[in-house]
């Protein structure tokens, strides 16, 4: 039996989801920027999703990363308090992103 006859029979590969921390959608996991508390306890962008730590999602849009930021939900979502530093980081990454979700 050919591979491709196979294939067709098995069940459709199950997407990741997870929830933005900004705006409560959910969506597939990549299509989503991780947050991660690392295990020095500095918050910062993951762009691999692979970094050991807690984490937390948000949609790649400025209108969730800023209610993330203004409404301490990234610091709830994380458990702990997001440094100066750090909080500056993520709104000069939060700068790059478009202001329309989806654009």
């Amino acid at each position: 039996m050919p591979k491709a006859a196979v294939r067709s029979r098995l069940p459709p590969r199950r997407v990741p989801q997870r929830t933005c921390v900004g705006c409560g959608s959910v969506n597939a996991k990549r299509q989503l920027v991780r947050i991660v508390r690392g295990l020095d306890g500095e918050v910062r962008v993951d762009p691999t999703g692979k970094a050991a730590g807690r984490g937390a999602y948000l949609c790649a849009n400025r209108p969730c990363w800023d209610a993330a930021l203004k409404k301490k939900r990234l610091e709830r979502s994380l458990n702990v308090a997001i440094s100066p530093a750090s909080l500056e980081a993520l709104k000069g990454y939060a700068e790059e992103l478009p202001v329309e979700p989806g654009a």
